[in-house]
């Protein structure tokens, strides 16, 4: 009689657990998309570029768009300048055109003026935003406004007040800065995986300096660089690209 009783017992606290599991999990929201985010260099639009065969499609200049190689067309994305914190969301227009593997995306040169952006060191961080978000949506019909006037008007006369509340802005590009950058490849919990890549870098591929920072006794970053050329950043970049990261990142002053 003793045993059924416990037996009843046991089984009603099993049931009642599990049921408190599936309505903590159930309470939980995850997002239905994997969110994006690549800090490097962008390549600014221009027909000299077209002509060049370095890009395989041509931009409208005036226009609050970019291209992009991985995320989904009509995806937006923010886009800030980390020298100077300026921030504007623009929409992909296309993921299927070509352009070096070096930088993350093509922008418009409008985006790049609104922006301040170095024209001769175009570094921005990029980061992909959920349509359904309420931030999105304000600035989706922003972004649609503006267009209308935008398609009329030439390049060069354009003001863009459409993410600042201020009612004037420092079109001044920033030309002194010390160039001093690294290359990304990945973070790791265990120094151990990242001396795995480290010997995996040298054994396949020319380059025989990447290095390992520690950030935490749990976060390891394997690093190429600090590089002073865009040059030879851009080479080594293309030359460890051969080992298909999915995310490399270029990072400053690391």
């Amino acid at each position: 009689m003793n045993y059924k009783i416990i037996l009843l017992i046991f089984t009603t606290f099993i049931l009642t657990g599990c049921n408190q599991d599936s309505q903590n999990k159930n309470s939980i929201k995850f997002s239905p998309e994997q969110k994006y985010k690549n800090t490097g260099f962008t390549l600014i639009y221009n027909n000299d570029l077209r002509k060049e065969k370095k890009i395989s499609k041509r931009i409208d200049n005036r226009a609050l768009i970019i291209f992009h190689k991985n995320l989904k067309k009509d995806s937006f994305v923010k886009i800030t300048n980390p020298l100077n914190q300026k921030t504007i969301i623009a929409k992909v227009k296309s993921n299927k055109v070509k352009f070096p593997e070096f930088y993350n995306s093509v922008i418009t040169m409008r985006i790049a003026e609104e922006l301040s952006l170095n024209l001769n060191e175009p570094y921005i961080d990029l980061i992909l935003i959920s349509q359904n978000s309420t931030f999105i949506a304000k600035k989706a019909k922003t972004f649609n406004e503006e267009k209308n006037v935008a398609e009329k008007a030439p390049v060069d006369g354009i003001k863009i007040d459409i993410i600042s509340d201020t009612k004037t802005k420092n079109k001044k590009i920033i030309k002194d800065s010390i160039f001093k950058y690294s290359i990304k490849i990945a973070d790791f919990y265990y120094k151990d995986s990242a001396e795995t890549m480290i010997n995996r870098i040298i054994s396949e591929t020319s380059i025989t300096d990447p290095t390992i920072k520690k950030l935490s006794n749990t976060k390891y970053r394997v690093l190429l660089g600090p590089f002073n050329d865009i040059k030879k950043l851009e080479e080594s970049f293309n030359n460890i690209n051969l080992l298909n990261f999915e995310n490399l990142e270029i990072l400053k002053d690391v």
